[in-house]
């Protein structure tokens, strides 16, 4: 068989979306150009049209892919973490732990956030695309507060708090470690922050 094979139409989108992720995430999307990513990818300009109608597209299906692969990385991680603890709090504590272990694991980092790039620079995208930022910020708030409610029917919070508030603090901190890890140029403070959460979190539900 000949080292060189026809690259399948599928791959091909896939390369393109890989491509214009990493410069999306590198510099926003109204800096990332159709030229580029044909460039990048090899292909034509209609090659790029044929998989995807125009830029705002392209946008969006980067969007579904990447929230489809956070929701992925969650359930596969609190899943496993309550396997190994049935108590609702030490589970998402372990949870949370192996959260930051992979990000440790990272050898360059976080490479960054869609879901705030895109929220960066809104006024680019359409009412479909802003939605579909808004319902994945909305939908991680939701998976949380679930977990925080089992944990508050066993443990109930020791200081006054908004679970809602709680359940968003970790997108919050998130977003914001990736930042604090951009700018320091050191890959541990994103996990460190995960790991004060964590402290934080066993805090307001058991008081040490």
């Amino acid at each position: 068989m000949d080292e060189v094979q026809e690259r399948k139409p599928g791959d091909t989108r896939q390369r393109i979306m890989d491509v214009a992720e990493e410069a999306v995430l590198d510099k926003g999307f109204a800096a990332t150009s159709i030229e580029e990513l044909i460039t990048a990818v090899g292909i034509t300009k209609s090659g790029f049209f044929y998989h995807f109608k125009d830029k705002g597209e392209l946008a969006k299906a980067l969007l579904d892919r990447y929230v489809t692969r956070e929701d992925q990385l969650f359930d596969e991680l609190f899943e496993r973490a309550a396997e190994l603890h049935e108590d609702p709090l030490h589970g998402f504590l372990v949870g949370l732990k192996m959260l930051a272990d992979l990000m440790m694991d990272l050898p360059a980092g976080h490479p960054g956030c869609l879901v705030a790039s895109y929220c960066y620079q809104e006024n680019l995208f359409n009412r479909e695309v802003r939605d579909m930022n808004e319902a994945a910020l909305l939908g991680w708030r939701k998976r949380f507060r679930m977990q925080f409610d089992q944990i508050a029917e066993r443990y109930p919070p020791k200081i006054d708090i908004d679970l809602d508030d709680l359940a968003d603090m970790l997108s919050a901190l998130a977003d914001g470690g990736i930042i604090l890890s951009k700018v320091h140029k050191d890959r541990t403070l994103l996990p460190k922050q995960i790991l004060m959460y964590r402290a934080f979190v066993r805090s307001i539900f058991l008081g040490t």
